[in-house]
């Protein structure tokens, strides 16, 4: 009888589907397996980790008087929400440090990615301004700090332009380099067909690099968050750089730790925000064989 089902029409239409239905259905909890036991580590890692910082400590194994303690960092973060610092409200300092921050990145994701693209497809002016570009690239960052307090004082503008110039070559480099990997065959081919510049830059080049772009902005956040950080510990008013840079002039550990905390979780929402983006922007590209694989 089931031999007959089987051979009978649409026999065997039913057991592929069947087939594909529990190959389905084993993949998937292959996958939540597999992210049960990612979290498993990352906990476990950050238990770890923890849990040995705070067991040294407290056996003066570590000293800390230098190192801080978890448990200490934990109570000095909350006494910052609740009490704030000498300067004022704890939340101010965030706000003004993000403010800056993403200020920062958005002025040189922008830059990085429209000087990039122009630079990648012009060899004539990359080939002009590329030294100038590595010129000013090789300054270091923190006298470019000083140089920005100096001429527009301690408020938000020197660190705002100081995140800029640090998103704006992880960016460009990139948005360079991702313009110069697009094939030439589909270039000449776009061309042919009629396709004015706009469209070439619209359709193909930019969609073209973005996994270079997108590549590169994961990084420019961390880079935004640095430069606001340093820009505040040469000279400010507020934020959170001013706090570590107080707490450590304190010798207090526990507040530098406690700042960096914070400077952590923000980053790491950000970094979430940014692969939604990816996500979404890059919706369209075919899924690469890790991810296939789940690897």
């Amino acid at each position: 009888m089931s031999a007959a089902v089987i051979g009978g029409p649409g026999g065997s239409a039913d057991v592929a589907t069947v087939a594909d239905e529990s190959t389905a259905a084993a993949a998937k909890r292959a996958r939540r397996r597999r992210l049960l036991w990612l979290w498993i580590g990352r906990f476990g890692f950050a238990a770890l980790v923890i849990g040995g910082w705070q067991a040294f400590t407290t056996w003066k194994i570590v000293d800390p008087f230098f190192y801080g303690q978890p448990s200490g960092i934990w109570k000095r973060t909350i006494d910052l929400f609740e009490h704030g610092t000498e300067f004022g409200s704890f939340w101010i300092d965030i706000e003004t440090t993000l403010q800056e921050a993403v200020s920062g990145f958005g002025i040189g994701a922008a830059a990085g990615i429209v000087l990039g693209v122009t630079l990648g497809q012009n060899r004539f002016l990359s080939e002009v301004l590329g030294p100038y570009i590595k010129i000013v690239n090789a300054i270091p960052r923190i006298v470019l700090g000083s140089i920005f307090i100096v001429a527009f004082g301690v408020g938000t503008t020197p660190k705002i332009l100081l995140s800029a110039v640090l998103v704006f070559f992880v960016v460009f480099f990139n948005a360079f380099q991702g313009v110069r990997e697009v094939d030439r065959n589909i270039l000449a081919n776009v061309r042919v067909l009629g396709a004015s510049p706009w469209h070439v830059v619209r359709h193909v080049t930019v969609p073209s690099a973005l996994t270079w772009i997108i590549a590169s902005l994961h990084t420019a956040f961390g880079f935004a968050i640095v430069g606001a950080l340093v820009g505040e510990v040469l000279g400010a008013q507020h934020g959170v750089g001013l706090v570590i840079r107080t707490a450590q002039n304190s010798l207090d550990p526990d507040g530098v730790f406690a700042g960096m905390l914070v400077i952590a979780v923000i980053t790491l929402v950000a970094e979430f925000l940014l692969t939604l983006l990816e996500r979404r922007l890059l919706s369209w590209r075919p899924p690469s064989p890790s991810e296939v694989s789940g690897i």
